[in-house]
Protein backbone atom coordinates (compact mmCIF):
# COMPACT_ATOMS: atom_id res chain seq x y z
CA UNK A 1 0.00 0.00 0.00
CA UNK A 2 2.75 2.43 0.59
CA UNK A 3 3.30 1.63 -3.22
CA UNK A 4 0.54 2.22 -4.33
CA UNK A 5 0.57 5.87 -2.07
CA UNK A 6 3.59 6.21 -3.39
CA UNK A 7 2.81 5.75 -7.12
CA UNK A 8 -0.67 8.25 -6.50
CA UNK A 9 0.85 11.29 -4.72
CA UNK A 10 4.28 11.39 -7.33
CA UNK A 11 3.87 12.90 -10.03
CA UNK A 12 0.30 14.58 -9.47
CA UNK A 13 2.02 16.51 -6.45
CA UNK A 14 5.24 17.72 -8.59
CA UNK A 15 2.79 18.84 -11.25
CA UNK A 16 1.08 20.57 -8.97
CA UNK A 17 4.15 22.21 -7.72
CA UNK A 18 5.30 23.24 -11.18
CA UNK A 19 2.22 25.10 -11.42
CA UNK A 20 2.80 27.18 -8.72
CA UNK A 21 -0.11 29.24 -7.49
CA UNK A 22 -1.94 30.62 -4.60
CA UNK A 23 -3.80 26.91 -5.42
CA UNK A 24 -1.11 24.81 -5.30
CA UNK A 25 -0.85 23.86 -1.18
CA UNK A 26 -4.60 23.54 -0.90
CA UNK A 27 -4.86 21.25 -3.69
CA UNK A 28 -2.18 19.10 -2.75
CA UNK A 29 -3.34 19.53 1.01
CA UNK A 30 -6.82 18.01 -0.95
CA UNK A 31 -4.79 15.35 -2.64
CA UNK A 32 -2.65 13.49 0.21
CA UNK A 33 -6.15 13.51 2.25
CA UNK A 34 -8.22 11.73 -0.87
CA UNK A 35 -5.36 9.47 -1.38
CA UNK A 36 -4.24 9.05 2.16
CA UNK A 37 -8.07 7.93 2.97
CA UNK A 38 -8.12 5.58 0.08
CA UNK A 39 -5.30 4.06 1.14
CA UNK A 40 -6.09 3.50 4.67
CA UNK A 41 -9.02 1.99 3.55
CA UNK A 42 -7.61 -0.47 1.64
CA UNK A 43 -5.13 -1.54 4.47
CA UNK A 44 -8.04 -1.69 7.07
CA UNK A 45 -10.37 -4.12 4.60
CA UNK A 46 -6.96 -5.79 4.14
CA UNK A 47 -5.47 -6.09 7.59
CA UNK A 48 -9.15 -7.33 9.59
CA UNK A 49 -8.82 -10.73 7.87
CA UNK A 50 -5.45 -10.94 10.80
CA UNK A 51 -5.92 -11.05 14.13
CA UNK A 52 -4.14 -8.47 15.23
CA UNK A 53 -4.42 -6.21 18.09
CA UNK A 54 -5.77 -2.41 18.41
CA UNK A 55 -2.15 -0.96 18.94
CA UNK A 56 -0.78 -2.71 16.25
CA UNK A 57 -3.41 -1.97 13.51
CA UNK A 58 -3.05 1.81 14.46
CA UNK A 59 0.68 1.80 14.37
CA UNK A 60 0.14 0.52 10.70
CA UNK A 61 -2.54 2.90 9.61
CA UNK A 62 -0.19 6.07 11.32
CA UNK A 63 2.88 4.39 9.15
CA UNK A 64 0.92 4.85 6.09
CA UNK A 65 -0.34 8.23 7.01
CA UNK A 66 3.21 9.44 7.68
CA UNK A 67 4.13 7.61 4.77
CA UNK A 68 2.08 10.08 2.32
CA UNK A 69 3.30 13.17 4.19
CA UNK A 70 7.12 11.81 3.91
CA UNK A 71 6.35 11.18 -0.27
CA UNK A 72 4.97 15.11 -0.46
CA UNK A 73 7.63 16.35 1.81
CA UNK A 74 10.46 14.39 -0.36
CA UNK A 75 8.66 15.84 -3.58
CA UNK A 76 8.66 18.96 -2.57
CA UNK A 77 12.41 19.07 -1.20
CA UNK A 78 13.66 17.80 -4.79
CA UNK A 79 11.43 20.20 -6.20
CA UNK A 80 12.42 23.42 -4.23
CA UNK A 81 16.24 22.12 -5.26
CA UNK A 82 15.49 23.12 -8.57
CA UNK A 83 14.11 26.22 -7.74
CA UNK A 84 16.25 28.33 -9.63
CA UNK A 85 16.12 26.60 -13.06
CA UNK A 86 12.14 26.22 -12.68
CA UNK A 87 12.10 29.76 -12.16
CA UNK A 88 13.96 30.82 -15.02
CA UNK A 89 12.20 28.37 -17.21
CA UNK A 90 8.69 29.97 -16.55
CA UNK A 91 10.54 33.72 -17.12
CA UNK A 92 11.14 32.58 -20.18
CA UNK A 93 8.41 31.01 -21.63
CA UNK A 94 6.05 34.55 -20.01
CA UNK A 95 8.68 36.62 -21.38
CA UNK A 96 9.53 35.02 -24.96
CA UNK A 97 5.92 34.05 -25.43
CA UNK A 98 2.40 36.08 -26.15
CA UNK A 99 -0.75 35.00 -24.42
CA UNK A 100 -1.35 32.25 -27.65
CA UNK A 101 1.85 30.85 -26.19
CA UNK A 102 3.44 32.27 -29.75
CA UNK A 103 7.03 33.93 -30.01
CA UNK A 104 7.07 37.12 -29.66
CA UNK A 105 7.94 39.54 -32.36
CA UNK A 106 9.73 42.81 -31.00
CA UNK A 107 8.32 45.13 -33.26
CA UNK A 108 8.77 48.57 -31.43
CA UNK A 109 5.04 48.54 -29.99
CA UNK A 110 4.83 46.19 -27.12
CA UNK A 111 5.44 46.85 -23.86
CA UNK A 112 8.71 45.38 -22.22
CA UNK A 113 8.80 46.75 -19.33
CA UNK A 114 5.42 45.75 -18.01
CA UNK A 115 6.47 41.75 -19.96
CA UNK A 116 9.21 41.55 -17.63
CA UNK A 117 7.08 42.50 -14.57
CA UNK A 118 4.84 40.28 -14.56
CA UNK A 119 7.37 37.44 -15.86
CA UNK A 120 9.03 38.24 -13.16
CA UNK A 121 6.14 38.37 -10.55
CA UNK A 122 5.39 35.07 -11.38
CA UNK A 123 8.69 33.93 -11.25
CA UNK A 124 8.38 35.24 -7.55
CA UNK A 125 5.37 33.04 -6.99
CA UNK A 126 7.14 30.19 -7.47
CA UNK A 127 9.51 30.91 -5.28
CA UNK A 128 7.11 31.56 -2.89
CA UNK A 129 5.56 28.37 -3.21
CA UNK A 130 8.32 26.75 -3.23
CA UNK A 131 9.67 28.69 0.11
CA UNK A 132 7.83 26.23 2.47
CA UNK A 133 6.01 23.10 3.15
CA UNK A 134 2.17 24.00 3.65
CA UNK A 135 0.51 20.57 4.61
CA UNK A 136 -1.10 22.11 7.40
CA UNK A 137 -3.43 25.01 6.85
CA UNK A 138 -1.64 27.82 8.92
CA UNK A 139 -1.45 30.89 7.40
CA UNK A 140 2.04 32.69 7.19
CA UNK A 141 3.44 35.62 4.82
CA UNK A 142 6.20 34.44 2.78
CA UNK A 143 4.27 35.67 -0.39
CA UNK A 144 3.86 39.11 1.04
CA UNK A 145 7.66 39.71 2.11
CA UNK A 146 9.16 38.67 -0.88
CA UNK A 147 6.40 40.68 -2.89
CA UNK A 148 7.99 43.60 -0.23
CA UNK A 149 11.58 42.76 -0.82
CA UNK A 150 11.74 42.01 -3.70
CA UNK A 151 9.38 43.65 -6.25
CA UNK A 152 8.42 46.70 -4.20
CA UNK A 153 11.70 47.39 -2.94
CA UNK A 154 13.07 47.73 -6.34
CA UNK A 155 10.69 49.78 -8.08
CA UNK A 156 12.06 53.66 -8.37
CA UNK A 157 8.97 55.47 -6.46
CA UNK A 158 9.43 53.36 -3.34
CA UNK A 159 10.15 56.43 -0.70
CA UNK A 160 9.18 54.33 2.40
CA UNK A 161 12.65 54.49 4.62
CA UNK A 162 11.12 51.48 6.29
CA UNK A 163 11.21 49.16 3.54
CA UNK A 164 14.85 50.66 2.71
CA UNK A 165 16.23 50.44 6.05
CA UNK A 166 15.01 46.94 6.81
CA UNK A 167 15.62 44.20 4.83
CA UNK A 168 12.53 41.67 5.70
CA UNK A 169 15.04 38.71 4.34
CA UNK A 170 17.84 39.05 6.99
CA UNK A 171 16.83 36.38 8.35
CA UNK A 172 17.50 32.63 8.19
CA UNK A 173 14.40 31.79 8.96
CA UNK A 174 10.69 32.83 8.45
CA UNK A 175 7.69 34.37 10.68
CA UNK A 176 5.19 31.29 11.78
CA UNK A 177 7.26 28.66 9.79
CA UNK A 178 8.99 25.76 11.54
CA UNK A 179 12.66 25.34 10.55
CA UNK A 180 11.44 21.99 10.06
CA UNK A 181 8.74 22.87 7.60
CA UNK A 182 11.13 25.34 5.66
CA UNK A 183 12.68 24.79 2.52
CA UNK A 184 14.45 27.47 1.09
CA UNK A 185 15.65 30.25 4.04
CA UNK A 186 14.86 34.21 3.55
CA UNK A 187 18.56 34.49 2.90
CA UNK A 188 18.44 32.33 0.22
CA UNK A 189 15.44 33.12 -1.46
CA UNK A 190 17.52 36.50 -1.21
CA UNK A 191 20.50 35.20 -3.27
CA UNK A 192 18.75 32.88 -5.24
CA UNK A 193 16.59 35.75 -6.75
CA UNK A 194 19.96 38.13 -7.48
CA UNK A 195 21.22 35.17 -9.21
CA UNK A 196 18.11 34.49 -11.08
CA UNK A 197 17.77 37.97 -12.16
CA UNK A 198 21.15 38.49 -13.45
CA UNK A 199 20.84 34.86 -15.43
CA UNK A 200 18.03 36.40 -17.02
CA UNK A 201 19.22 40.79 -17.80
CA UNK A 202 20.89 38.96 -20.79
CA UNK A 203 17.70 38.19 -21.80
CA UNK A 204 15.71 41.43 -21.54
CA UNK A 205 18.33 43.39 -22.78
CA UNK A 206 17.89 41.59 -26.47
CA UNK A 207 14.91 41.92 -26.53
CA UNK A 208 15.26 46.06 -25.92
CA UNK A 209 17.92 45.67 -28.38
CA UNK A 210 15.90 44.29 -31.45
CA UNK A 211 12.85 46.26 -30.77
CA UNK A 212 15.54 49.69 -31.30
CA UNK A 213 17.02 47.71 -33.97
CA UNK A 214 13.29 46.65 -35.45
CA UNK A 215 12.25 51.03 -35.33
CA UNK A 216 15.33 51.89 -36.75
CA UNK A 217 15.05 49.51 -39.90
CA UNK A 218 11.14 51.24 -39.93
CA UNK A 219 12.03 54.58 -39.58
CA UNK A 220 13.28 55.43 -43.05
CA UNK A 221 13.62 59.34 -42.27
CA UNK A 222 16.17 61.55 -41.42
CA UNK A 223 15.89 62.97 -37.73
CA UNK A 224 14.08 66.46 -37.81
CA UNK A 225 16.47 68.83 -37.25
CA UNK A 226 17.88 67.06 -40.36
CA UNK A 227 14.83 68.01 -42.58
CA UNK A 228 14.78 71.44 -41.64
CA UNK A 229 18.72 71.88 -42.66
CA UNK A 230 17.47 70.79 -45.83
CA UNK A 231 14.71 72.85 -46.29
CA UNK A 232 16.88 75.99 -44.75
CA UNK A 233 19.97 74.64 -47.42
CA UNK A 234 18.30 73.63 -50.30
CA UNK A 235 15.82 77.38 -50.82
CA UNK A 236 18.35 78.17 -53.32
CA UNK A 237 17.91 74.96 -55.01
CA UNK A 238 13.78 74.74 -54.82
CA UNK A 239 13.51 78.37 -56.16
CA UNK A 240 15.60 77.17 -58.99
CA UNK A 241 13.22 73.93 -59.81
CA UNK A 242 10.40 76.81 -59.86
CA UNK A 243 12.01 78.72 -62.36
CA UNK A 244 12.69 75.85 -65.06
CA UNK A 245 10.12 73.36 -64.57
CA UNK A 246 11.96 71.34 -67.24
CA UNK A 247 14.19 70.32 -64.26
CA UNK A 248 10.29 69.18 -62.89
CA UNK A 249 10.08 66.85 -65.30
CA UNK A 250 13.33 65.23 -65.27
CA UNK A 251 13.06 64.50 -61.68
CA UNK A 252 9.63 63.40 -62.06
CA UNK A 253 11.30 60.54 -64.54
CA UNK A 254 14.10 59.80 -61.75
CA UNK A 255 11.42 59.78 -59.22
CA UNK A 256 9.39 56.86 -61.30
CA UNK A 257 12.46 55.20 -62.31
CA UNK A 258 13.66 55.11 -58.57
CA UNK A 259 10.77 53.78 -57.41
CA UNK A 260 10.20 50.99 -59.52
CA UNK A 261 13.71 50.19 -58.60
CA UNK A 262 12.73 50.43 -54.76
CA UNK A 263 10.11 47.83 -55.46
CA UNK A 264 11.68 45.41 -57.40
CA UNK A 265 14.28 45.13 -55.47
CA UNK A 266 12.45 45.45 -52.59
CA UNK A 267 15.38 47.59 -50.56
CA UNK A 268 13.41 48.10 -47.04
CA UNK A 269 12.99 44.44 -46.94
CA UNK A 270 16.71 43.45 -47.54
CA UNK A 271 17.93 45.85 -45.27
CA UNK A 272 15.98 43.76 -42.41
CA UNK A 273 18.67 41.69 -42.77
CA UNK A 274 21.45 43.34 -41.81
CA UNK A 275 23.86 46.19 -44.12
CA UNK A 276 26.45 44.28 -45.65
CA UNK A 277 24.12 41.34 -46.62
CA UNK A 278 21.71 43.58 -48.25
CA UNK A 279 24.40 45.22 -49.91
CA UNK A 280 25.66 42.03 -51.45
CA UNK A 281 22.04 40.77 -52.15
CA UNK A 282 21.62 44.07 -54.37
CA UNK A 283 24.60 44.29 -55.78
CA UNK A 284 23.69 40.99 -57.50
CA UNK A 285 19.84 41.96 -58.29
CA UNK A 286 21.03 45.68 -59.73
CA UNK A 287 22.14 45.10 -63.52
CA UNK A 288 19.15 42.45 -63.75
CA UNK A 289 16.51 45.06 -62.52
CA UNK A 290 17.57 47.79 -64.39
CA UNK A 291 17.79 45.28 -67.89
CA UNK A 292 14.05 44.18 -66.66
CA UNK A 293 13.13 47.73 -66.36
CA UNK A 294 14.42 48.85 -69.90
CA UNK A 295 13.23 46.04 -71.54
CA UNK A 296 9.42 46.17 -70.05
CA UNK A 297 9.74 50.27 -71.41
CA UNK A 298 11.20 48.94 -74.65
CA UNK A 299 8.12 46.51 -74.87
CA UNK A 300 5.54 48.89 -74.23
CA UNK A 301 6.45 51.73 -76.42
CA UNK A 302 6.52 48.85 -78.92
CA UNK A 303 3.16 48.30 -78.34
CA UNK A 304 1.65 50.68 -79.93
CA UNK A 305 3.56 50.44 -83.04
CA UNK A 306 2.26 47.32 -84.28
CA UNK A 307 -1.58 48.35 -84.81
CA UNK A 308 -0.48 51.36 -86.93
CA UNK A 309 1.91 49.28 -89.07
CA UNK A 310 -0.82 47.10 -90.06
CA UNK A 311 -3.05 49.94 -90.69
CA UNK A 312 -0.85 51.07 -93.27
CA UNK A 313 -0.33 47.81 -94.98
CA UNK A 314 -4.15 47.79 -95.05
Amino acid sequence: YEGKLTKALAEPVEALLDSASEDTWPAIRKLLQRETKAAVSGLESAISTFELDEATEKELLLRLENHGRSVVESKAREEAARILIRMKDRFSTLFSRDADSMPRVWTGKEDIKAITKTARSASMKLLSTMAAIRLEEDGDNIDTTLSLALVDAARPGTTDRSIQSLDPLASSSWERVPEERTLISPVQCKSLWRQFKAETEYTVTQAIAAQEANKRNNNWLPPPWALAAMAVLGFNEFMTLLRNPFYLAVMFVVFLVGKAIWVQLDIANEFRNGFLPALLSLSTKFVPTIMNILKRLADEGAAPAAPERQRETE
